[in-house]
C-alpha cells in the first residue's frame, strides 16, 4: 500500500449510562461501579489514510486538545507499538459528540482507531486484547471496543452483554464543563450504594421503572448542586419523559418511544435553559457498535 492510499471513514458512536451506581472505591483511587452503556446511533467519524512511513499524524480533529494528548494519536501509537507495526497513519477526527459530556466521545473515538487500524494494518489481534489495550487509554474505551450493550462492574471494564428494547432519546447538554475527576473525589459523594444484579436492573427496565425506581446515576446530586445549569436541564427535559444524566454529566437524556417525540420535544427545547446556551440531538438505541465485524 502507498503512502496517497485514500482515507476510510469509521464511526465513533455516543453512549448512555441508563443507571450508574458507585459501589466502593479501590486502594488505588479508582472507584468500584455499576452500570448499563447502551450505544446511540450518533457518532463522531474518523477518516483515516494508511502510511508506509510509521508516522501517526493528525491532519484535524478538536483544535483544543493538542496532538500528543489526543486520545485517538495516544490509540494508534499503543497499537503501533503493541504490534510493532511498521506502518503508519493520518487521522482526521469529525466531531459531533459533545466533549466533557459523559457520551463517551474521546473514548469512542479511541476505540474506533484500535478497530479501525487493526483492521486496516491487517494485525488481527482479537476483540479481547484490544479490549486490555484499550484499558490504558481510559475506564470507558474497553466497552467501545465490546462492541455491545453491556453490564459493567469494576471500573467499567467487567463487561457483559445485555439485551435491550429498541428506544429512542433526547440527549441534551448545556455549555458547561463538569470535570469527571472533580466529581469523584468529591467529599459529598456517596460511594456505598448496595450491588444491584443483572436480574434487578431487567426487572425495572421490564416494569418500566427504569427511571423511577431503585436504579439511579448516585453523581446527579453533586454535580446538580456544584452545576446548576445541568439540574436545570434535568427539570425541563423531565417535563416531557423520564430523564437522567450519563456519566459524570453534562449531558442529560430523556428516553422517547418514538424518534417522532424524541424530536417533538428537540423542537420545542430553548436555547437557553437557566441562562446557559443549551445543545442537543435525537437518537436511537444501537444492538451493537458499526465497527463490531471487524475484530473477533
Amino acid at each position: 500500500m502507498s503512502d496517497h492510499s485514500a482515507f476510510q471513514s469509521f464511526a465513533a458512536p455516543a453512549k448512555i449510562n441508563l443507571f450508574l451506581h458507585v459501589t466502593g472505591r479501590r486502594a488505588d483511587g479508582y472507584h468500584e461501579l455499576q452500570t448499563v452503556f447502551r450505544l446511540l446511533d450518533f457518532h463522531d467519524t474518523l477518516h483515516i489514510r494508511v502510511t508506509m512511513d510509521g508516522k501517526i499524524s493528525r491532519s484535524s480533529g478538536n483544535s483544543t486538545v493538542a496532538e500528543e494528548d489526543d486520545l485517538v494519536i495516544r490509540a494508534a501509537r499503543l497499537l503501533q507499538q503493541h504490534s510493532q507495526c511498521s506502518q503508519g497513519a493520518e487521522i482526521a477526527i469529525e466531531k459531533r459528540i459533545p466533549m466533557g459530556g459523559g457520551l463517551g466521545g474521546g473514548s469512542s473515538d479511541a476505540a474506533s482507531t484500535l478497530l479501525a487500524l487493526n483492521h486496516l494494518w491487517q494485525l488481527g489481534l482479537r476483540r479481547d486484547e484490544l479490549q486490555k489495550l484499550g484499558v490504558q487509554l481510559g475506564a470507558d474505551v474497553p466497552v467501545f471496543i465490546f462492541g455491545r450493550n453491556a453490564w459493567a462492574e469494576g471500573i467499567g471494564d467487567q463487561l457483559q452483554a445485555v439485551s435491550l428494547e429498541p428506544k429512542h432519546y433526547l440527549v441534551i447538554t448545556p455549555a458547561v464543563h463538569v470535570s469527571t475527576a472533580e466529581i469523584f473525589t468529591n467529599r459529598e459523594l456517596t460511594r456505598n450504594t448496595n450491588p444491584t444484579t443483572i436480574a434487578a436492573f431487567s426487572r425495572e427496565a421490564f416494569s418500566g421503572r427504569l427511571y423511577s425506581g431503585m436504579l439511579h446515576n448516585d453523581l446527579e446530586s453533586v454535580v446538580f448542586r456544584h452545576y446548576p445549569a445541568v439540574a436545570a436541564c434535568m427539570t425541563w427535559l423531565s417535563s416531557f419523559a423520564p430523564a437522567r444524566m450519563s456519566g459524570s454529566g453534562a449531558s442529560v437524556f430523556a428516553e422517547f418511544a418514538s424518534l417522532d417525540e424524541a424530536k417533538a420535544a428537540y423542537d420545542a427545547m430553548p436555547e437557553e435553559i437557566a441562562g446557559t446556551s443549551v445543545a442537543g440531538f435525537t437518537a436511537s438505541s444501537l444492538e451493537q457498535h458499526p465497527l463490531y465485524g471487524m475484530t473477533f
